[in-house]
Order: structure tokens, then C-alpha cells, then sequence
């Protein structure tokens, strides 16, 4: 991935749950902020309308980062790449800019999806390859198993939540992780500690949130509908969080509050 991707990165706009008129909306609105990276999925059953809604915003091609993911329904031999042809159709792209596994298989043997990606890479289909919610045992794994870079591991990431051993994970092996479910699903909210060192900033509770997360090397999806959150969000690049605000909020992931389990969703490892 390249520089002005890795930036661009950063912040990206996610599309789930959105669809229609709203998913449209948002987007637009978000493009005119400043996003450049947007997040989709065949999970999320939007890949169609989030690429009228990229037809719509008329943006250069190599100024868009765009990010979909592969249901584990289709990481079969035969269901695999035309999975990913399809999605690019619904896209209306040539190639995404970073495909990957949206979830590991159930039966735990990676290494089948992986070369399965590694082939659409070397198709043309995405300039980079990633996976989603491995495990730090499965990252280490991965990088075996597989010559082509992993640029990112996408898991549930917020400081409500200690995933200490993934960031250890992604040190040793170069995958980098990126966070979803940022703000815990508005679950920050109900701890005031946020607020009030977004005070010393002249930043929200939520900003504070996500500039935490990127002060830890992670970035951001986020997702709203509202233009004054969408900008909020966006605006998390001018200012920095002190190393004792840092610690402050670092404590704070001992509340050990986790979305994503096998109860949600039945693909759910796990977790370290």
C-alpha cells in the first residue's frame, strides 16, 4: 500500500448498515468532508449501491481507497474468485484497493481462503489483501502461509477492550491492524471519562475515542448519517492526546466490553 493510501487509510468511511437513499447521503456527505477510503462488504449487502453512490461522487479513481470483503460462504474453490468478480461489478471497478477475508473459516484452517485471496491479488482484482477478525495465533500463521503482504487485519478496536495481544501480534508479523466498532456502538458514551479529557482539547467524547486509537498505530472506520458527526470524525487529526491521557484511557480497557462474539456472529474465533 502505498503512501497516499496508507494516509488516506486512516479514516475511512464505513457503509455498514446503510443502504438506499441514506448509504448515498452519507456518503456524498462524507466525500465532500474529505474521505477518501470507504468500506463495504458482500456481508453487508450494499456493495451495489455503494458503488452508484461512488459513481455519484465522482471522484478520480486513484484518489478513492475502496475496501470490500469476502463472505466465508464463498471461500470455496469454485465460489471464490467470481465472488470477487461480482463484487467489482456491483462496484462498477476494475479492482478494489484492499480485499480481504471478512472472517476466518469455521473449522480454523486458514490457509485454503488465504491462497484464494493471494490468487485475486495476483488476478489484478485488488491491489492489496488483508484479512479480517484473526486471531494474533492466525496472524502469525498467515504470514507463513502466504508470500503476498497482508496490509491489515480488521478487528473490533476501542478502549473499551484490550487487544494488547493483537497489537503484539501485528509488531511481530508486519500485519497491520485497523479498528472497527471504534466507539464500542455509542458504548464510550456511558463513560464520562472521555468527555472530560476531550474538555482539555476542545474535543468530543468521541474524538478523544478515536484519536486514542490512532495514537496506537490503528485506523479508523467509522460510520455516521449526520454531517456534524461524519465531520467529527474526520477531524481527529490536530491534536494529540498526552501520554497521561493516554494511560488514563489505556486503564479504561479493562472494562472489557466485547461486540463481536460467536453469539453475534457464528464465524467469531476464539479471541485472544
Amino acid at each position: 500500500m502505498n503512501i497516499y493510501f496508507q494516509n488516506t487509510y486512516q479514516r475511512t468511511f464505513g457503509t455498514f448498515p446503510l443502504t438506499g437513499a441514506e448509504l448515498r447521503d452519507s456518503m456524498a456527505i462524507a466525500a465532500e468532508i474529505g474521505y477518501r477510503s470507504f468500506d463495504t462488504a458482500q456481508m453487508y449487502e450494499n456493495e451495489k449501491e455503494t458503488g452508484d453512490a461512488l459513481a455519484e461522487i465522482s471522484l478520480k479513481r486513484d484518489e478513492m481507497c475502496v475496501t470490500t470483503k469476502v463472505h466465508p460462504d464463498n471461500f470455496s474453490d469454485d465460489a471464490f474468485l467470481p465472488s470477487v468478480e461480482e463484487s467489482l461489478k456491483k462496484l462498477r471497478l476494475d479492482y478494489v484497493d484492499v480485499l480481504l477475508l471478512h472472517w476466518p473459516p469455521i473449522g480454523g484452517d486458514i490457509a485454503p481462503s488465504l491462497k484464494l485471496l493471494e490468487q485475486a491479488h495476483a488476478k489484478g482484482l485488488a491491489k492489496n489483501i488483508g484479512v479480517s477478525n484473526y486471531t494474533a495465533q492466525m496472524m502469525r500463521d498467515a504470514v507463513k502461509i502466504i508470500e503476498t503482504p497482508i496490509v491489515s487485519n480488521q478487528v473490533e478496536f476501542h478502549p473499551l477492550l484490550n487487544q494488547d495481544v493483537l497489537l503484539a501480534a501485528a509488531s511481530e508479523t508486519g500485519i497491520p491492524l485497523s479498528s472497527y466498532c471504534s466507539v464500542a456502538r455509542g458504548e464510550v458514551f456511558k463513560h464520562p471519562i472521555f468527555a472530560e479529557i476531550g474538555q482539555g482539547y476542545g474535543k468530543t467524547a468521541g474524538q478523544v475515542v478515536l484519536r486514542w486509537i490512532l495514537q496506537k498505530g490503528v485506523p479508523i472506520n467509522t460510520m455516521s448519517t449526520k454531517r456534524a458527526n461524519i465531520q467529527a470524525n474526520f477531524d481527529v487529526m490536530d491534536f494529540i492526546l498526552s501520554n497521561v491521557d493516554m494511560d488514563r484511557i489505556d486503564a479504561m480497557t479493562q472494562v472489557g466490553y466485547r461486540i463481536v462474539t460467536e453469539d453475534l456472529v457464528p464465524w467469531a474465533p476464539d479471541w485472544d
